[in-house]
């Protein structure tokens, strides 16, 4: 590796799929591509927990949710943390002892308690949410004054007493942007830290946070017109009916029902022009890094903290379903003076934990926090650790409605433990989409043993004790000792 310590430039989406940014997906992403070409795709990398603000804590602590204490959205009345455990820092920290400049510009969503600035960044943008005050029940009484409206237009959904909810649809904010206002700030106020850094002699770490492509998905004319709904496949599990899962799932998809065939088509072609957006994003940036001349020595990172089913079961969004068009994201990197072999793809599953202790690595950073996660460096040299995770876990307590859910994931077997409802099993050399629950069927019940062992091991070592002996609550099909026999 070499003895400079590299730049730092992290692109952060919201809510994208990894399958986008696949060379093989009809999404048209050159950015992404022109990125893994000179650098590394990593096609497994996972979010611990698909909901923004338990991802992005496990982005910027390297731990998982039972570590940072983050496990929905913290900014709601129903939030079970506001603020990360005692003790807990973000890599922001010891990367501004180890002397980097910390730029941030856009999302955050840690926590509600603390900002960037808590951290060590330099906010260009506003992003904490110190002061925070729900205001719900006023907007819902202001909206009830209103005449509801029952009658759907096209890219609509009608909810009973909770107004119209428009998926997709034509933005048109009459400022010249060629983009969503929020998301180009960012980035352009984002750059022009970057442009004022490289003039320094310390190493710089700039933080891009998007707000796309996340629902609704209303996006400028250019990308709204840039797929033709026509020549939209949907997804091969978009007709399953959910019948063996959970209710919670297939209430989910009876609400999104209401979208004819065609609608869905037209919202895939929508979230796949924000895609595209994000992407044209990525180039401005890229651009910048080589006019600036400093591509050689910055590692950049492009990926997000959760996905979107995007039509995948039928369904939108994020959330309780545990499918993995929600929890594989997209992860691209480059850095020129410091990735072997560049143009590889890399299989071996990794997740939003590992990336405080890979900066932690680059950055020389002496008595590093403790993490859940593991440096990626080797990676970047082309070695692959003979002890690397075969083993893909998920820590999800639910977002503002309250599930706990276990997800345990091999490269053969996805079981999930849902202990609100049936669990599930998926062979996923057969059934790769996830359309058949195998859970029920008694043949496959020493898999399920030895999947709820692996979880049981990984929940000690993370501090996750997600249930106890209680007869109400002792609902995983083999218990803790399952994992702790021999």
């Amino acid at each position: 590796m070499p003895s400079r310590r590299p730049n730092l430039l992290i692109f952060m989406t919201d809510q994208e799929q990894a399958h986008v940014t696949f060379p093989e997906h009809p999404c048209r992403t050159p950015h992404a591509d022109r990125l893994a070409a000179g650098g590394l795709r990593f096609r497994r990398c996972y979010t611990p927990a698909a909901h923004c603000c338990p991802a992005r804590a496990c982005f910027h602590t390297g731990l998982y949710p039972s570590g940072h204490g983050i496990f929905n959205n913290v900014t709601t009345f129903t939030a079970i943390h506001t603020d990360l455990n005692p003790g807990v820092t973000c890599f922001g920290s010891p990367l501004r002892e180890e002397g980097y400049r910390l730029l941030h510009s856009g999302k955050w969503h840690v926590s509600r308690e603390l900002a960037p600035s808590d951290f060590g960044w330099e906010e260009l943008i506003p992003a904490g949410t110190r002061g925070f005050i729900d205001r719900s029940w006023e907007m819902w009484r202001r909206r009830a004054a209103e005449p509801e409206r029952r009658e759907r237009e096209r890219g609509e959904l009608y909810r009973p007493g909770w107004g119209m909810y428009r998926h997709y649809g034509t933005l048109d904010h009459g400022q010249g942007h060629y983009c969503t206002p929020h998301d180009y700030r960012a980035v352009n106020t984002g750059l022009q830290g970057l442009r004022e850094a490289a003039r320094g002699r310390d190493p710089w770490c700039v933080y891009l946070g998007t707000l796309g492509p996340h629902d609704p998905y209303i996006i400028p004319a250019r990308y709204a017109a840039m797929y033709d709904p026509a020549q939209v496949s949907l997804p091969s599990s978009w007709r399953d009916d959910l019948s063996d899962r959970p209710v919670v799932y297939q209430r989910q998809r009876r609400f999104w029902d209401q979208l004819t065939e065609d609608e869905a088509r037209e919202a895939v072609a929508h979230y796949w022009g924000y895609c595209t957006m994000q992407d044209d994003l990525l180039g401005l940036a890229l651009d910048e890094l080589d006019e600036l001349g400093q591509a050689d020595d910055t590692l950049v990172l492009y990926l997000s903290d959760h996905g979107d089913y995007n039509g995948a079961h039928g369904l939108w969004m994020k959330g309780v379903p545990a499918f993995d068009e929600a929890y594989r994201v997209p992860l691209l990197a480059r850095w020129p003076q410091g990735i072997r072999n560049p143009g590889r793809e890399v299989d071996d599953f990794v997740t939003l934990a590992d990336f405080a202790p890979t900066f932690y690595e680059l950055a020389g950073v002496r008595d590093a926090p403790a993490c859940h996660g593991r440096s990626l460096a080797p990676f970047f040299r082309d070695e692959r650790p003979d002890d690397w995770p075969d083993t893909f876990y998920t820590q999800f307590n639910g977002v503002e409605l309250y599930y706990t859910q276990r997800v345990v994931q091999t490269r053969e077997w996805k079981y999930v433990f849902n202990g609100f409802d049936w669990d599930e099993l998926y062979d996923l050399r057969s059934d790769p989409h996830e359309m058949h629950n195998l859970a029920a069927q008694p043949a496959y019940a020493p898999v399920i043993e030895e999947l709820c062992g692996r979880l049981w091991r990984f929940s000690e070592r993370t501090g996750d004790f997600n249930a106890n002996g209680y007869g109400t609550v002792a609902l995983m099909p083999y218990g803790p000792m399952s994992g702790l026999r021999g």
